[in-house]
């Protein structure tokens, strides 16, 4: 089956779910850990549907600091199982599933006068657990090299814009990127369409029990019932809303998106430790298109969750002073272009503040049927979703096979060697993979899709009309806000709208 999701595809499947059709599994919630149990089900040989009230990666997962982390956090509070846990599935996502997606990315801690010995002691110890840790997941050293200490020349080699006054040298360790978190929850909803799930976004659910849910159709204001045989509370933070029995506690996590120019060009992140914290960073992280996200807070959220959390300005002040004291000339909030900020559905318990709860996921099955899996990270979304699937199935007495997805090819996925081979722009493959060739053949009858769609950016109108004829964008913010990341920076969002419109007028 095809892999392409659009919105005549869309229609008829809702349609068919609506007139009556009872699917194995419905999912509700298309961010990665929702994505990624479709795809779970659907490799099983489950029949599946999967919905959510926005787009794909609506919610947390498009506000993520895009990195696919080994766990040292983990590991300084003890947490080894977990800091192993999140070490292998990025091995997973970085060797074989998407390696067209997850790349290495060399992270530096300079030794300035604000990083005491003893602080860079533990540091350089943490950093050698996260060695270990590589080593005990299976990762080679040319996959992700290891820690070192560097000299104060390599220092600011890779990162130019440091404090030079009392400069040390600096530690240099290496960790997993993701090209684009958004798009890797695209890769894993078409990956599932293309083994027969039915994805269908702009849809909410309403009400939910253990044989289906009633949803409305956003886009035409239609309610529907859905009939399944077992069903998947994947809404993360939104979770309790479908299931009252969950208690979460979220966290908000901000950025800053700020020019590349503005830190001098880095070669690698900036890794800038809290003062009077042990185990609290803050990273200037690069990004393609020539932008740095810097991040990241953890701030408990009291009240309604929202769907775009805005950042606090003490927030955006906190980062700017963090970083102030590893820089020899300091950002200010002139620099900073964007903001954004994702809310962490992390589960209640007794630590004092977010940032010492615990990043473990659970699942659960309600007595009116339905499982939950909430809490959680993105690098693990597999091992969550591979346990609400055996929850969901082993509740529904359903037959399936075992989870296959530690070694499922993700869509665009290839061996770096043929990707290298690809006569394509380099940029389209880093964010399409092997199907980067079809992105760019868009271009072939009208040129003028390979043209940045606005002065200042890279998107080209070629990668608005392949997200509208084969990922499944449905409006002008699914364009501009998800497939492709421009609304991060309000100007350029602003800038590129009428080419948007454009690209949905060719559906």
């Amino acid at each position: 089956m095809s892999t392409s999701l659009s919105a005549a595809r869309r229609e008829r499947e809702l349609a068919e779910l609506a007139g009556g059709s009872t699917v194995d599994l419905l999912v509700v919630g298309l961010g990665v850990t929702g994505a990624g149990v479709a795809l779970d089900a659907a490799a099983r040989g489950l029949s599946v549907a999967a919905v959510d009230a926005g787009d794909l990666a609506y919610g947390t997962s498009r506000w993520s600091s895009k990195l696919v982390h080994g766990g040292l956090r983990y590991l300084a509070g003890g947490h080894v199982g977990l800091a192993f846990e999140s070490a292998a599935e990025r091995d997973v996502l970085l060797r074989r599933t998407a390696p067209h997606l997850v790349g290495a990315l060399p992270f530096v801690l300079p030794l300035t006068p604000f990083v005491p010995g003893a602080k860079a002691w533990l540091a350089r110890a943490g950093f050698a657990a996260g060695d270990a840790l590589r080593v005990a997941a299976g990762t080679p050293r040319a996959a992700l090299p290891r820690s070192r200490r560097i000299s104060a020349a390599e220092v600011r080699r890779l990162t130019p814009a440091v404090r030079r006054t009392g400069l040390r040298g600096g530690l240099l360790q290496w960790d997993g990127q993701l090209v684009d978190d958004a798009r890797l929850v695209v890769a894993l909803a078409r990956t599932a369409a293309g083994l027969g799930a039915r994805i269908v976004t702009h849809c909410a659910a309403k009400a939910l029990h253990g044989r289906g849910a009633t949803v409305r159709d956003t886009m035409t204001g239609a309610h529907h019932d859905i009939h399944a045989r077992a069903v998947v509370n994947a809404t993360g933070v939104w979770a309790g809303q479908l299931d009252p029995a969950v208690r979460l506690r979220p966290s908000r996590g901000t950025h800053l998106v700020l020019r590349a120019a503005a830190l001098g060009h880095p070669a690698a992140a900036l890794t800038v430790p809290v003062p009077g914290e042990t185990n609290r960073f803050v990273f200037a992280l690069p990004q393609p298109g020539g932008l740095i996200y810097a991040g990241l807070t953890d701030e408990p959220v009291d009240g309604p969750v929202s769907d775009v959390p805005q950042p606090s300005r003490a927030e955006v002040g906190f980062l700017l002073d963090v970083l102030a004291t590893a820089l020899e000339a300091p950002v200010t909030e002139a620099d900073v272009v964007g903001t954004f900020a994702g809310l962490r559905p992390l589960l209640a318990g007794r630590a004092g503040a977010t940032a010492d709860l615990s990043r473990r996921h659970a699942v659960r099955t309600s007595a009116a049927g339905v499982t939950t899996v909430v809490g959680g990270k993105l690098t693990t979304y597999r091992r969550m979703a591979a346990e609400a699937v055996d929850a969901a199935v082993t509740h529904a007495g359903l037959s399936a096979g075992p989870c296959r997805t530690a070694r499922l090819p993700l869509v665009g996925a290839a061996a770096p060697a043929r990707l290298a081979r690809l006569a394509v722009p380099q940029r389209l493959v880093a964010r399409y993979g092997a199907e980067a060739p079809a992105v760019h053949a868009l271009g072939a009858a009208d040129p003028a899709l390979r043209e940045p769609v606005a002065p200042g950016v890279e998107v080209t109108g070629a990668e608005l009309l392949f997200a509208v004829l084969h990922e499944g964008a449905l409006t002008e913010e699914d364009l501009l806000d998800r497939r492709t990341r421009l609304g991060l920076v309000p100007a350029d969002r602003a800038r590129a709208v009428p080419a948007a419109r454009s690209a949905l007028s060719r559906s």
